[in-house]
């Protein structure tokens, strides 16, 4: 009777957010905001960085391929920290990290410091976003969750969308070192904040820290995203052992991090626990985010400006301003797609924004040089529009099916894939658009941005075939048995 009566005290606590949680979730979203605006606001600053530096452009390429490297190897050690440390920890250290590797860079007198600048503020970041999602699962009552993921979705979308677009903006009539010193008031004050309000001290376990673990997964994914943006950048890479060297190391200890990790969950001492993949809604989640970030930032990031700018000669600025509105209709479609989830569940949700993705894809490959610009961003907006239709259902159905011990696991999980990801499809259509150019050692033309954007096509024909195995959420009440049945297997550890 005891145990019953503390099992129900306990949902109905989980029912009602507890005091503050607006104001938490809000300094966690801008925080998150601000650091994963940095992922692409250096991306225009990349010229004047070679001649202040005195750096080669390949050179200089690593302020950036650093940072989602950094990210690619932290992330997955975020699943062993969250369960270590409570979130108030977490965050301050997050933040101090960031704020730090900040101020470095901003004074950083030469290349190599700036480089560690940029390391130490994407160990920061990468920490950041599951976080965020942990705490939305603990802080928001499952009714709202949609609405409270749609604001994520803004963070994930809006802040690498206006990026660039904010560089291009400081650098008008500013240093590139301001592109630091205006952020970092921001984050010492989301730091200052966060010490005195971030008061969610959750249960944590001793979890011992499996050595090997952290080097298999810093040797896997780290080699494994090297190894794609290597690949991609080189067009495919021909014959070169050198190129293709990293991707096989970061293969084969990935394989073995899943095997340890397979093996340590039976102990619970797993550094990313894997059982969330026993879980039927979130593999199948999983598997569409993949898809989605796949053509949000190769076809949509890395295709689309080179369209713009090789085949209807696009400036910079012009081909960033042409981007911008999807990007932001994107964002602006977060909140009220949460709430809509809310409401009607992901399937209704997900499967015409799956449509919606691939039909904008496959207009993209049909553009040629006489098509306008209006066209092009018409069909940018559309595709952003079914991928704000997909992104916060999928987000929230994946984490929510998870039983509570597991959500930390679960966000660094998504958030390692969508790294992965992007990294690979950003490989793949280059790749494609550079082997199916006229000169393939050449920058991409016409002919081979056409065949990439048909291969991102049958990606977006993948992913629909894909959305139609996406369940019913229960708050209708027609699959709810279903999906307490899978959580309850892998609350089990079956």
């Amino acid at each position: 009777m005891t145990d019953s009566t503390g099992t129900v005290d306990a949902g109905t606590e989980r029912e009602a957010a507890p005091p503050r949680a607006n104001v938490l979730l809000s300094v966690l979203v801008v925080s998150a905001f601000v650091m994963i605006l940095n992922e692409t606001i250096l991306s225009v600053a990349l010229r004047d960085l070679t001649v202040d530096l005195d750096v080669s452009t390949t050179t200089v390429q690593w302020l950036t391929s650093g940072f989602l490297l950094t990210m690619a190897v932290v992330i997955p050690i975020t699943g062993f920290l969250l369960e270590r440390f409570t979130p108030r920890q977490i965050f301050l250290a997050s933040l101090t990290m960031f704020s730090v590797g900040t101020l470095l860079s901003a004074l950083a007198p030469g290349f190599a410091v700036l480089l560690v600048g940029r390391v130490v503020q994407a160990c920061g970041t990468a920490v950041m976003m599951p976080l965020l999602m942990t705490s939305v699962m603990r802080l928001v009552p499952v009714a709202k969750r949609g609405a409270t993921m749609g604001t994520i979705t803004i963070v994930i979308a809006v802040a690498p969308a206006v990026g660039p677009t904010i560089g291009g903006a400081v650098l008008a009539s500013l240093s590139w070192r301001w592109m630091f010193l205006l952020v970092l008031p921001l984050s010492l004050i989301a730091l200052v904040i966060g010490a005195v309000w971030m008061r969610l001290d959750d249960e944590t376990r001793r979890v011992p820290l499996d050595v090997l673990s952290v080097v298999l997964s810093a040797a896997g994914f780290g080699g494994l995203l090297y190894g794609l943006s290597s690949i991609g950048e080189s067009g495919g890479g021909g014959g070169s052992v050198s190129l293709w060297l990293p991707l096989l190391v970061g293969v084969l200890a990935l394989t073995a991090f899943v095997l340890r990790q397979l093996r340590l969950q039976r102990e619970d001492r797993a550094l990313l626990d894997l059982r969330p993949f026993g879980l039927r809604s979130f593999v199948v989640a999983l598997v569409l985010t993949a898809l989605l970030f796949m053509c949000l930032l190769g076809a949509g990031a890395i295709m689309l400006p080179l369209y713009l700018q090789t085949v209807l000669g696009a400036s910079t600025f012009t081909s960033g301003l042409a981007v911008l509105p999807g990007g932001l209709v994107l964002g602006l479609l977060g909140r009220p797609v949460g709430r809509l989830f809310d409401r009607f569940g992901a399937r209704r949700l997900v499967i015409p924004g799956a449509g919606a993705m691939a039909v904008a894809l496959w207009l993209f490959a049909s553009l040629d040089a006489q098509s306008s610009m209006v066209s092009v961003i018409a069909i940018h907006v559309l595709m952003m529009a079914g991928l704000g239709l997909m992104m916060t259902p999928l987000m929230t159905e994946s984490l929510s099916a998870l039983p509570d011990h597991l959500h930390s696991h679960g966000s660094a999980i998504l958030a390692t894939l969508q790294q992965v990801a992007g990294a690979f499809g950003t490989a793949v259509f280059v790749t494609v658009a550079s082997v199916g150019s006229a000169v393939p050692s050449g920058p991409p033309d016409a002919s081979g941005l056409r065949t990439a954007f048909v291969v991102a096509g049958v990606i977006g024909v993948l992913a629909f075939g894909t959305s139609l195995f996406v369940r019913s959420s229960g708050r209708s009440g027609d699959d709810s048995g279903s999906a307490r049945t899978d959580a309850d297997a892998v609350r089990a550890g079956h």
